[in-house]
This record gives structure tokens, C-alpha cells and sequence, in this order.
């Protein structure tokens, strides 16, 4: 077995840095995790003040601390070795921030915004092209395996474990893996 295909999540996480460094320098920064936070907000139309946001914005203000935190860096910024080695500790170390839960749920109210408790095909689309600005081609390829039991609609539940395996999971079949395209 090839090293690469050893570690999906080195991979997963790579690709998440990349997409994730917004002014293309090479670390991330609270600014670079702001922009995200703003992504949501912008292209789903909440008030700062909407719970939502505000659930959002604490979260991603938390992770950032956390992953200072595991990194051990003096700075505000990483590199990408400092990321990786941060998000592996950070996921694991749920004494102060469950990570898959807390940023999964918080993300899943805003793209849920009917507020059924489900994520619609519509919903899906809106979430890729608004936030994540693609109009990726493997969209409803990438929705069917998050819909694991096949209703049709991807359940929170559904959506926690997805976050789960991206993170945690070395299998690159599983749905968490899709988030950021296929490894």
C-alpha cells in the first residue's frame, strides 16, 4: 500500500487547507476562517444577529483557537503541516470542542434553511454554488452518498456522520470524504 493511499485524511485535510487559504499565501489565519464564516452568512442571507450566524461564527471563532492551541505555534497563522497535525489533535480532543458535532450542526441549520430538519437536492445545489462557489459536475453523485438511506433528503444525522468521516475517516469511499471533491 502507497503512503498516499495510507492517509485519506492527510489528503482530505490538504485539500481542505487549500480551499480554505481564501488570499492564496500559503497558512491560514483567523482572517481566512472569518471569510468562511462571512461565506454563509452572505449567501444565505442572516443577520449577524440570527442565531444561526451567530452559532456559526462562535464555532468557527472556537475551532480557530483550537487548532492555535493544538498546533503549539506563538503566531495567529499555519502552515499547512501545522493545519493537518492541528485538525488530527483537535478532532480527538473533545474536552473543550467537539468539533464533527458542534461545526456539523451549526452548518446543517444553515443550509437547512426550510428548517425541516432536512437538506433538499435544492438545498444541497445552493449550499455548492453559494458558499462553496462551484457548480461542481459530480454534485448529485456526491449527494447520494451523503444520503445513505436513499429518501431522497440528507438528515442531520446523515450529515453529522459525514463530517465524522471527513475528519476521522481513512476510507476514501466514504461520504465525508466528498466534501471537498473525491481524494
Amino acid at each position: 500500500m502507497t503512503a498516499a493511499a495510507q492517509d485519506v485524511i492527510t489528503s482530505k485535510l490538504e485539500r481542505t487547507f487549500d480551499i480554505m487559504d481564501s488570499d492564496s499565501d500559503g497558512y491560514l489565519d483567523w482572517q481566512d476562517y472569518q471569510r468562511l464564516a462571512d461565506r454563509y452568512i452572505n449567501a444565505y442571507r442572516l443577520t449577524k444577529d440570527d442565531r444561526r450566524a451567530r452559532a456559526l461564527q462562535t464555532f468557527c471563532q472556537i475551532f480557530w483557537l483550537e487548532l492555535l492551541r493544538h498546533a503549539g505555534v506563538d503566531g495567529d497563522r499555519l502552515t499547512k503541516d501545522q493545519f493537518i497535525t492541528a485538525n488530527r489533535l483537535s478532532v480527538i480532543d473533545t474536552s473543550r470542542l467537539n468539533v464533527t458535532e458542534g461545526g456539523g450542526h451549526a452548518i446543517f441549520d444553515i443550509i437547512d434553511s426550510d428548517g425541516d430538519n432536512e437538506i433538499s437536492k435544492a438545498e444541497f445545489v445552493r449550499f455548492l454554488r453559494d458558499v462553496w462557489r462551484t457548480d461542481a459536475p459530480d454534485a448529485m453523485e456526491m449527494f447520494e452518498k451523503l444520503d445513505t438511506d436513499s429518501d431522497g433528503t440528507i438528515s442531520r444525522q446523515e450529515f453529522i456522520r459525514a463530517v465524522r468521516e471527513h475528519f476521522l475517516s481513512n476510507d476514501p469511499d466514504a461520504p465525508g470524504g466528498l466534501f471537498f471533491g473525491h481524494v
